[in-house]
């Protein structure tokens, strides 16, 4: 298991390229991670040896790198497993960012290990990383679709009640996230645990 000090090293922002899927729910991920890239003023850039979009910066006083696969959902873990290859991170020093259909929009969940929940783009990380699911996650919620039509539920982009709650979640998370770095991953995972959206 993970001990309370953090030691993130590569934080991944999962989601799909093209202007067809920006600022869909499946790149919610990926929006965060470019939100976050904003505020630590971190240039990200696409780098062709990492399959992404990778950026190099300084989060409260600890170098990060911040990628964003360019490789589809589903083969995510090219990129991520030719980051760690390269740098020599471990599993246990990734945070991967993801859109999750087990919570409602505006809900986040942060946790280390466990299972994929189906997810195509962790089975991907966890494939390229010899199989190993101890890496951290932040969940971030999109809710369920009214319907069966899962793909073209996360594919599409939120109404704009659901933005809002996602918004406001990201701005939680963005503030929190200092804490992860400055006052270690019981108290992170505290607060966005324990958040709920207004």
């Amino acid at each position: 298991m993970a001990n309370d000090t953090c030691n993130i090293k590569l934080i991944v922002g999962l989601g799909n390229p093209g202007n067809e899927y920006e600022h869909t729910r499946h790149n919610i991920g990926v929006d965060f991670v470019y939100k976050l890239a904003d505020m630590y003023k971190i240039d990200m850039r696409p780098e062709g040896k990492f399959s992404g979009i990778v950026g190099r910066g300084n989060i409260e006083g600890q170098e990060v790198r911040l990628v964003f696969p360019t490789t589809y959902m589903n083969e995510s873990g090219r990129s991520v497993g030719a980051l760690c290859n390269f740098y020599k991170i471990k599993p246990e020093e990734i945070l991967v960012c993801h859109d999750d259909l087990d919570l409602p929009a505006g809900h986040m969940k942060f946790k280390f290990g466990g299972g994929l929940a189906g997810h195509n783009g962790l089975r991907s990380i966890t494939a390229n990383l010899a199989n190993s699911q101890n890496y951290y996650r932040l969940r971030l919620g999109i809710g369920k679709p009214p319907s069966k039509e899962v793909i073209n539920w996360v594919l599409g982009r939120p109404n704009s009640a659901n933005q809002k709650l996602i918004d406001d979640a990201y701005e939680v998370a963005l503030v929190s996230l200092k804490k992860l770095f400055t006052q270690g991953v019981s108290k992170f995972t505290s607060i966005i645990n324990g958040y709920k959206p207004n």
